[in-house]
This record gives structure tokens, C-alpha cells and sequence, in this order.
């Protein structure tokens, strides 16, 4: 007896779009992570809790404070936990797509030298927002499209 599996079900087994909900999360919770990481994360001495003023950089280019390293954190955990049932992982990659689209916007539209910016978001940041969304978004999609049907 073989048992399908459609986007909707809560079943557990091996599935493609979980384990791009894992990977995803290992990802964040490895950035959250590296984020804390002096050297790593260039002028750490100058990261604050939240705002512009953070000019802490992960990798020398993307400006984090530790509330965004904490979201990085929270991000990556959220991925592993609902990575557990397919419907959960697909979610996941859609909805966080979805977040990482309007934080590109959001990215886009602010001063970045103004309090708006509390996260912060620099360039780099916006970039790599869009290239996320659209990402995570076309996995949730991709790997959880039904096959066609065969002609009858």
C-alpha cells in the first residue's frame, strides 16, 4: 500500500520541503550564531541592542545589532520546529518568505539613519532580503506542488 502525501497533511515522513524547512533553519540558527562571533562579526565592539547605531557587521557587510541576531535566532529555531510535518515546513518557507519580502520593503522604503531603522538594515541586508523571499517562497511552492495527473 503506498500512502500520498499532499501539502495539507501533517505527515512526518522524509519529504523534500522539510528538508529545505531544516536546512533553512540550520542556516539562520548558523547566522544568529555567527552574528555573537567577534571577528566574524566586524566592529563588534560598537553592536548595540537594537537601532542604526549598531555598525557591528556579520561577514564585514551586513549590519546587525543583537535584536537581529536574536531574530536570526528565533528564525531558525521557528524553521526546525515546523519542519516536522510537511505542512508545517511549507508554511514556514512561504509565510518567512512572505516577512523577508516586507522586510525588503520595509528595507527599502526607511532612512537608514533614522530610529525607524531598529532592526538594522543596511544595502547588503535589503538585497539579501529579496533574494530570500523569492527563495524560500519558490521552495514552499516547488516542493510541494502535486504531480499532473497522466492522461486517462
Amino acid at each position: 500500500m503506498v500512502t500520498r502525501s499532499g501539502p495539507g497533511t501533517a505527515n512526518t515522513g522524509r519529504h523534500p520541503v522539510r528538508t529545505a524547512a531544516q536546512v533553512v533553519g540550520v542556516v539562520f540558527l548558523l547566522v544568529g550564531i555567527l552574528g555573537f562571533i567577534p571577528g566574524i562579526t566586524t566592529d563588534y565592539g560598537t553592536m548595540k541592542f537594537a537601532g542604526h547605531e549598531s555598525e557591528a557587521k556579520l561577514l564585514g557587510l551586513f549590519q546587525v545589532s543583537i535584536l537581529h541576531n536574536l531574530v536570526h535566532l528565533a528564525f531558525g529555531v521557528a524553521g526546525l520546529a515546523l519542519a516536522r510535518t510537511i505542512s508545517g515546513a511549507r508554511a514556514y518557507l512561504i509565510g518567512g518568505g512572505a516577512i523577508y519580502l516586507v522586510l525588503w520593503l520595509y528595507g527599502l522604503v526607511i532612512d537608514h539613519n533614522s530610529g525607524a531603522n531598529f532592526v538594522p538594515l543596511n544595502g547588503a541586508d535589503n538585497w539579501l532580503h529579496l533574494f530570500l523571499g523569492v527563495g524560500m517562497i519558490a521552495l514552499g511552492v516547488a516542493l510541494t506542488r502535486r504531480p499532473a495527473t497522466a492522461a486517462r
